[in-house]
């Protein structure tokens, strides 16, 4: 089962100095059938105004993920971690018994442009972390790149969850594959370009929901970048 989402059926909101797309219920977003796909929990596609940001909240029992696109995010919180997550970096935050942060955009002359995903963790009530990692575009470029996952892949950040979350830059005509267990999920963005899953076309925007699908097979039909989750 492959389901298509297209970019413009996402709930949208400005708000000036943030505009926002969120894939899944969020804050006051509520929509009974689009909670979650299996552990994943939050995609939000977000561009910051410069010198704008969240200030300091909370989080509690939360794997989250940041992967900047352009620009630079300026990240802070009460654990005392601090830095700047700049393009083709990502950030992984476990907040486990509560941690309190803040994200701004770090320039006050352009956006910054980024994704968030959280995933739910297997384990409540674990100790904080926070680590941060540049992939380049050469590491990406024509594979399915693996920069989150439960632990089980090397060099990629940590979290608690059984989930791998890969990124990707494809030329026009390129292909890459992947085989799923039995049972398991994928989520698939394309950040920008066109590709086809399967044969099924997605433009920038789209996003598939895939289950019960053992081998995917995704190919550019233009330069295309993309990220890919497979989980439980």
């Amino acid at each position: 089962m492959i389901k298509i989402i297209q970019s413009k059926e996402r709930h949208h909101r400005d708000l000036g100095w943030l505009s926002t797309y969120w894939h899944f219920s969020f804050d006051d977003y509520y929509d009974p059938a689009n909670m979650n796909w299996g552990a994943l929990r939050v995609v939000n596609d977000d561009i910051i105004q410069p010198g704008q940001g969240f200030g300091a909240h909370p989080h509690r029992d939360m794997e989250i993920v940041t992967y900047v696109l352009d620009g630079e995010l300026e990240h802070q919180d009460n654990q005392g971690n601090r830095g700047v997550i700049r393009a083709g970096e990502v950030q992984g935050m476990s907040a486990g018994t509560g941690i309190v942060h803040a994200e701004y955009n770090h320039s006050t002359e352009r956006p910054v442009h980024l994704l968030q995903l959280w995933i739910t963790p297997r384990t409540k009530g674990l100790p904080p972390q926070w680590e941060q990692r540049r992939f380049t575009v050469e590491e990406r470029g024509g594979k399915l790149l693996p920069v989150v996952s439960g632990g089980n892949v090397a060099e990629t950040l940590t979290i608690d969850q059984d989930a791998v979350i890969y990124v990707s830059s494809l030329r026009a005509g390129q292909e890459v594959t992947h085989k799923s267990r039995p049972s398991r999920k994928a989520y698939l963005f394309v950040i920008t370009g066109s590709l086809t899953v399967n044969g099924t076309p997605l433009a920038a925007g789209d996003q598939a929901r895939i289950a019960d699908e053992p081998e995917l097979a995704l190919q550019a039909t233009e330069a295309a970048a993309l990220i890919f989750l497979d989980l439980p």
